[in-house]
């Protein structure tokens, strides 16, 4: 898909981090935005940012872990711009535990942010791409954590790795229809984005997570660092992403040093060896 001038593109967690990098990277190639957050006021800012009249740009405050927010995030694109052309699930959170540390409520946070919003927005979204006459791309944004299994993100790999599967299942269906929906899935590694601070935008109906464990708080500590220390940027995932669009391409692995660890899982994999222990910097 090269032509993306007067385009529609719908983004989720577009206030911040890689989705605010991938509006921006839209607005350059003239798209037009439907930009989603449950940060309203940091969208609106981000929003007020951007090269893009007010008439090609719509922001809507919306809670990806909620279906009917989905639904109506879908319904307010194709009402407000007629058609979907880019579709980013981007939206994510992670939550540093070991995994017995972790609440029912956590668990539900994290795949209902991570990986339900995927399954929603393709329930709501996909039959109407369908329907288009032209060429149109769905990207979801997973994580080198849904290759790997890193510890102490055990809802976080759960949720990636489902949106891998969920993604290349999608892939496959959608060329068994010889579908003009085509399938992107980004998968990056350390960014220095706000993802380590997640719960901050926590919803208050899943209450607060309880403190963790010296254990826990040691291996968030290092995970906040590793993320802070990230040496590609939320704009080299946002045009890594366009440049798959533009190429038709599946897989987006910026990060290409983890591919080496991925090939150690999938050799310990073959090889029926016990899974071999990740180094805590990728």
């Amino acid at each position: 898909m090269h032509d993306l001038e007067n385009r529609t593109a719908v983004i989720t967690g577009a206030a911040s981090g890689i989705g605010l990098a991938l509006a921006q990277r839209a607005a350059c190639e003239g798209m037009r935005l439907m930009l989603a957050d449950i940060d309203e006021a940091r969208l609106a800012a981000a929003a007020q940012a951007l090269p893009l009249a007010a008439e090609a740009m719509y922001t809507m405050r919306v809670d990806v872990s909620r279906e009917a927010d989905i639904a109506a995030l879908a319904d307010a694109a194709f009402a407000r711009f007629g058609a979907v052309h880019l579709l980013c699930n981007n939206a994510g959170v992670g939550l540093t535990r070991l995994a017995w540390e972790m609440s029912a409520a956590d668990w539900e946070w994290v795949l209902g942010v991570n990986l339900w919003s995927v399954v929603h927005a393709l329930r709501h979204f996909v039959p109407r791409m369908l329907q288009q006459a032209v060429e149109s791309r769905i990207v979801n944004t997973a994580s080198a954590a849904g290759l790997l299994s890193t510890p102490a993100m055990a809802a976080y790999n759960v949720s990636k790795h489902g949106v891998v599967t969920l993604s290349e299942t999608l892939y496959a269906e959608l060329k068994a229809q010889q579908a003009k929906v085509g399938v992107s899935l980004l998968c990056p590694a350390w960014v220095p984005t706000a993802i380590h601070t997640s719960e901050r935008n926590r919803p208050e109906r899943f209450g607060t997570a309880a403190p963790p464990s010296a254990a826990s708080a040691a291996c968030h500590a290092r995970m906040g660092q590793a993320v802070k220390s990230g040496r590609l940027t939320a704009d080299d995932m946002a045009n890594a992403v366009f440049d798959a669009v533009a190429a038709d391409r599946f897989y987006v692995i910026p990060h290409a040093r983890i591919k080496q660890a991925v090939r150690l899982r999938m050799e310990d994999i073959l090889e029926d060896r016990n899974p071999t222990p990740l180094p805590e910097k990728q």
